[in-house]
């Protein structure tokens, strides 16, 4: 509940708004406006005791997730405010995805200085984490682009927008059908094919330039023994178009009978200048700095080869290490709710595996499934029982048998995802239905059942339930937030918000402790 202030308070809130927003709209697009004065009217009241951030700094925070700072938005309570930024970030998916980290954290807070530090810095600091793995994205995407450049380059393979928008697979398809691709190559691109998405990118990187100079080789073991001296200058050729390509440059006919210091020199030429900061460019530099054709010449046969790879290691280190730090955030972040057994699981699980396992693991729809979790009665004499809901019984949830194995859409109905809190309760949670998204698992005149979300404040109440130590003295136990003293509980199969006191059938003290505890267990549609 809002705290209440006079009238005359709110007038001046809903009054003033309109001009700070704009003035703070103007802050935040960067451009400069002529200052306006105000005199504070006389006995103007105090802004309300739950808002604790000012109009610029709420208008700067909803800037960053898109969030329409009208004036119902911006008389929120701290808290509400944040749950607000919260909706928003969550819509965005995985470009926020920091942002809502950052959010669900402070909504698990009871501290209102939690609360308004996010709003005030929290969202900006955790804006800036989401804007850096969006340019190391970008920077991957363009780097993958670039690899295929090179491979289709080095091959001999003309470089056309089309072939370079392919997933890896299809272009490695692609490169494998072409006309100019030799037997080595096709040899290699099949064997990519056959394996995973790592390999696939292997042969795109090193792969399919490797493959085409054993192509080469062959060749020129044949042509060694009619014509040594054109064996001799299709090698170099060859070695030129391979480091040309490596600076993703397809070679003119003038540019490869340039003598070796010279093409080095077009090669350096052709690095933008934020791009130089790689050992192939320092090689390069370092080769031409020389004064000894055979630095030159060691450059074009192995020296660039060796600097490409160490870039491409660094790259694929980099981008490694920033996908564990991520993954260990996530986990550290499940850990901490107790909640989120299954996402817990599959962060240990990829952590523990290849750097793929954890580009795997952080893809969203990974992470959402994650979230997934079904629940049983702690007591062990239901095995094999679930909370799910039925449709057909107007979204009544109850007990039942549900089996692992069994259909899909039964197991859906057992199946929940475990969101923040709508009415961002701290410690609190709502559990959202699988089979029908959207669909919440709420109270409704104590009866527990699945509805739609209408967005109300009643709804979000009904909807949230919070995460108490077990009754039973182990498990976990859900306390209602709209019924407070009410506990999830089955009473002979059904669902209610039931306590001790006998007022209703299913508010008997038998068994209660046992019936309102609960098993946080593994999905049943993972």
């Amino acid at each position: 509940m809002r705290n209440t202030h006079s009238a005359s308070g709110r007038m001046r809130s809903v009054f003033t708004r309109g001009v700070v927003t704009a003035t703070a709209l103007t802050v935040v697009a960067g451009m400069a406006v002529p200052a306006v004065a105000a005199a504070a009217p006389s006995g103007a009241a105090v802004m309300p005791a739950d808002i604790g951030t000012s109009d610029e700094q709420r208008v700067a925070a909803a800037s960053v997730v898109h969030l329409d700072p009208s004036p119902d938005v911006l008389l929120l309570s701290d808290r509400d405010f944040v749950f607000a930024l919260w909706e928003k970030a969550r819509e965005a998916g995985e470009r926020l995805e920091t942002v809502r980290i950052a959010a669900e954290e402070a909504m698990a807070s009871t501290s209102a200085d939690d609360y308004a530090r996010f709003v005030a810095t929290g969202i900006h600091e955790a804006y800036e984490v989401d804007k850096q793995r969006e340019q190391d994205r970008a920077d991957a995407e363009r780097a993958a682009r670039q690899a295929k450049a090179q491979a289709l380059i080095a091959v001999g393979i003309p470089v056309t927008p089309d072939l370079l928008a392919l997933s890896d697979d299809n272009f490695i398809r692609r490169v494998m059908k072409h006309q100019d691709a030799g037997a080595e190559v096709k040899a290699a691109a099949a064997r990519a094919l056959a394996g995973s998405p790592a390999d696939w990118r292997k042969f795109i990187a090193n792969g399919a330039r490797e493959a085409h100079d054993r192509d080469v080789a062959n060749e020129l073991k044949e042509l060694e023994e009619k014509n040594r001296e054109e064996a001799q200058r299709r090698k170099e050729l060859a070695a030129r178009t391979n480091v040309a390509a490596l600076f993703a440059i397809t070679p003119s006919e003038a540019m490869l009978n340039l003598g070796d210091d010279n093409f080095i020199r077009e090669l350096i030429r052709s690095v933008p200048a934020d791009a130089r900061d790689t050992d192939l460019y320092a090689a390069a530099q370092a080769a031409l700095n020389s004064s000894a054709p055979a630095d030159w010449k060691e450059f074009l046969h192995a020296g660039a080869e060796q600097a490409y790879k160490r870039d491409d290691e660094a790259r694929r280190k980099k981008v490694a290490d920033a996908n564990r730090r991520r993954a260990l955030e996530i986990q550290a972040g499940a850990e901490k709710t107790g909640m989120y057994p299954g996402l817990v699981a599959a962060a240990q699980k990829a952590l523990a595996g290849s750097d793929e396992d954890v580009a795997r693991f952080l893809r969203e729809d990974s992470q959402e499934r994650a979230k997934r979790q079904s629940f049983q009665p702690s007591s062990g004499k239901q095995a094999g029982w679930y909370i799910r809901q039925s449709s057909v019984d107007g979204g009544a949830a109850f007990l039942a048998p549900v089996d692992a194995e069994g259909q899909q859409a039964d197991r859906e109905d057992a199946t929940w995802v475990i969101v923040p809190s709508l009415a961002m309760q701290p410690g609190c949670y709502s559990f959202e239905s699988v089979r029908k998204p959207g669909y919440y698992l709420m109270q409704k005149d104590l009866r527990v059942r699945i509805s739609a979300n209408d967005r109300s404040a009643a709804f979000a109440k009904d909807a949230t339930w919070c995460a108490r130590k077990g009754l039973a003295g182990s498990g976990t136990s859900f306390e209602s937030a709209s019924q407070p003293g009410r506990w999830l509980r089955q009473f002979q199969g059904d669902l209610y918000a039931g306590d001790k006191s006998g007022k209703h059938r299913y508010d008997t003290g038998k068994d209660f402790a046992q019936d309102a505890t609960w098993k946080i267990s593994s999905p049943l549609a993972g």
